[in-house]
């Protein structure tokens, strides 16, 4: 059972959080619930295309902070959200742990791809904190520049997820480089994961220091292993750094979000130990509230692309997902980012809906 329901009945009044946003992931049901957007800072704003613009490379918009912090405001300027998440990317952390990242311009992002032992055994977690130094006072910047009633949100790539790219060099169709080494030579994947797992809980660890109140894991990719590979690398790896997280930093929430994990989502939130889940937009909303609701805080689900469209077959799907999920901890969310056509209109009012009772 995740740790906001097993120790719900030992909250006190006086500790109870404050936010929207954290007292649902404490397990408290909210109507209308609060809501903030993946990639609600993005290049779906005229004002992100400027600052993005001025940033010049896109790894040097996530290290200055000035500009970074700029560009998480902007989306709660425009809409109000009960949460902003930290304006980064997954890939500073392999970055930071000595590999080479960059982003081209209709490639995304490319990798000096981890071919031997050498190259694993010479990435070093133990200086995390200091390469990222400036995501850290990013961090710091926001959680005084933020609303009071606005919840801060660290993230980080989930081990897996983050494997795939420093393993095959970049996006893939096919994951065939690292399923080769997850299949042919699993002590040495095992090696890379270990690393995973310590950089990014120090990572985390650091954002909380800094000021994030909960903390999310993407692992974007969770849904093309097998049944047995997702339970050994998206299952094990989030619950050890959630258990990590929980214990050094107790009360601080932690979301997984196992894009495309299917039934295996309610393993994941019984195994894991987290405080929320994020749903991609292909759950049934209604098994999820009978399945996953009752063991910790559900957060989606609304297709991106129906952001887009907007109009009645936007209308329609944000009242079946409130209808279905609005009785237990629930936090409105997308299926996966926002994408860069939607329409800034269509989030102001999706807003202007979710604001209303049912």
């Amino acid at each position: 059972m995740c740790s906001a329901m097993r120790e719900k009945g030992s909250v006190t009044e006086a500790s109870k959080p404050k936010k929207a946003f954290l007292r649902v992931l404490a397990g408290e049901t909210l109507s209308p619930p609060p809501v903030w957007l993946m990639r609600q800072a993005g290049r779906y704003l005229p004002e992100y295309r400027e600052t993005r613009e001025k940033a010049g490379g896109f790894l040097d918009l996530c290290y200055t902070p000035d500009l970074a912090v700029e560009v998480t405001l902007q989306p709660l300027r425009r809409y109000n959200f009960d949460a902003a998440i930290l304006f980064s990317d997954i890939l500073v952390l392999p970055h930071a742990l000595g590999r080479s990242v960059s982003f081209k311009v209709g490639e995304g992002p490319v990798l000096d791809p981890i071919k031997s032992e050498a190259d694993i055994a010479g990435l070093d977690p133990e200086g995390i904190a200091t390469r990222l130094k400036p995501v850290l006072e990013t961090v710091s910047g926001l959680a005084r520049a933020i609303p009071e009633t606005t919840a801060l949100i660290g993230f980080a790539g989930a081990p897996w997820t983050v494997a795939t790219y420093m393993l095959e060099g970049g996006s893939s169709k096919d994951f065939a480089e690292a399923k080769a080494m997850m299949f042919g030579q699993p002590a040495l994947f095992a090696r890379l994961m270990e690393t995973l797992v310590e950089a990014t809980s120090r990572y985390l660890i650091a954002q909380i220091d800094a000021g994030a109140e909960a903390v999310q894991l993407f692992d974007t990719w969770a849904g093309v292993l097998p049944e047995t590979y997702f339970r050994q690398w998206v299952i094990g790896p989030i619950g050890e750094i959630t258990r990590r997280i929980h214990t050094e930093r107790p009360g601080v929430p932690v979301i997984g979000f196992p894009k495309g994990a299917g039934l295996l989502a309610e393993e994941f939130v019984k195994e894991t130990g987290v405080d929320g889940i994020g749903l991609d937009a292909t759950v049934p909303v209604r098994w999820a509230a009978k399945t996953l609701q009752p063991h910790c805080a559900v957060q989606g689900n609304l297709d991106p692309l129906l952001l887009v469209t907007g109009g009645s077959a936007m209308e329609t799907a944000v009242r079946e997902i409130r209808e279905a999920l609005e009785h237990g901890p629930f936090i409105f969310n997308l299926g996966h980012g926002i994408v860069p056509p939607t329409p800034p209109e269509n989030v102001a009012h999706l807003m202007d809906l979710l604001r209303r009772p049912l």
